[in-house]
């Protein structure tokens, strides 16, 4: 059943951008980018709307509240494409930083530059980083909320990964505050591939972290911010294995 579900699933996602694509093209000939970012949304909420009916999976968010309307940093966990779209719902004007290669898919890339997304080149080192902050700043002069999944590439629920400076360089720029965000969308989502699992995705919204902490601690902060998320939640959560219950 799950693999029917998944096929409807991934034939719907793939009509619905096509078509969307296509219906696009005027708003990219005027290059009007916030109707660029209305679009968008209207895409994710689209498919996240196909994501609950066909695939049975409810979405629930706490802490919303925590979400300001102002310019932020959301710093949120990363184990699925879901956590490409939920973003898009949630706050009033998104702008993700992406990988480079996404602005390259046809139909998508286009739409994905116009409305506002931060493409980076991650093997460009110090010289991604640099325009990273550039283009960054522009959109928190402009009031837009960034999201940033600091692990830089999508993990196992429950998985411990290194956090990459750039949250920290982007957090101390524009003194923003910055906010943690837990999930558990690898549960049903799965990191690679399609099989959807029913059941229910839940994104935890922490308090807002200060964003004048030095580097070591701002880290930690979201480490500590995470595994609080996540035991509030009942989401998976690395364990501290380093004691032996049994010694």
């Amino acid at each position: 059943m799950n693999r029917i579900r998944a096929i409807l699933f991934v034939t719907y996602f793939v009509t619905l951008t096509l078509i969307m694509g296509l219906i696009a093209m005027p708003i990219r000939a005027l290059r009007h980018r916030t109707l660029a970012l209305r679009y968008a949304q209207c895409w994710s909420r689209l498919t996240l709307w196909g994501l609950r009916v066909l695939c049975n999976i409810r979405i629930v968010v706490t802490g919303a509240e925590n979400l300001p309307e102002a310019a932020c940093l959301i710093a949120s966990q990363h184990q699925s494409y879901f956590d490409g779209f939920i973003w898009m719902t949630l706050v009033p004007r998104p702008a993700y930083v992406i990988k480079q290669e996404l602005t390259r898919i046809p139909f998508i890339g286009p739409m994905l530059l116009l409305s506002g997304m931060v493409p980076v080149e991650r093997a460009a080192g110090a010289k991604a980083l640099r325009a990273l902050m550039k283009a960054t700043q522009e959109h928190f002069d402009e009031g837009r909320q960034i999201i940033i999944f600091p692990e830089g590439t999508r993990t196992h629920p429950g998985e411990r990964a290194p956090l990459q400076p750039g949250v920290v360089a982007l957090a101390k720029q524009a003194a923003v505050p910055v906010i943690p965000v837990a999930t558990n969308s690898g549960l049903h989502w799965p990191r690679r591939g399609w099989l959807m699992q029913p059941g229910e995705i839940r994104i935890a919204i922490g308090d807002a972290l200060p964003a004048n902490a030095g580097r070591s601690s701002l880290i930690d902060s979201i480490y500590r911010s995470w595994d609080k998320l996540c035991a509030g939640a009942g989401l998976p959560h690395p364990v501290d294995n380093s004691v032996d219950p049994h010694s």
